[in-house]
């Protein structure tokens, strides 16, 4: 093999094992500013026990939806009512 064989040769090994050091990454993404977070991340108010109670009586029927949020409400004015 002669020189400037050996020398290409090289060159092109170094071209090929090199190109993923030199290869861009990508920018770090950039927190989203606050006014636009999703409502989810708000801090929510600690829950009441007659709120838990009615929760469990829900799950106990197996109610979702529209029937559990109107079960729900009825269960809660109840029991805010005093007796």
């Amino acid at each position: 093999m002669t020189m400037s064989s050996r020398v290409i040769a090289i060159v092109a090994a170094s071209l090929l094992l090199g190109g993923t050091a030199f290869a861009q990454t990508m920018a770090p993404a950039t927190p989203a500013p606050a006014s636009k977070m999703a409502p989810a991340a708000k801090a929510e108010k600690p829950r009441t026990a007659a709120s838990l109670e009615c929760s469990k009586e829900a799950d106990a029927k197996g109610l979702h939806g529209k029937e559990r949020k109107k079960f729900r409400s009825e269960c809660k004015a109840k029991a805010a009512k005093p007796n």
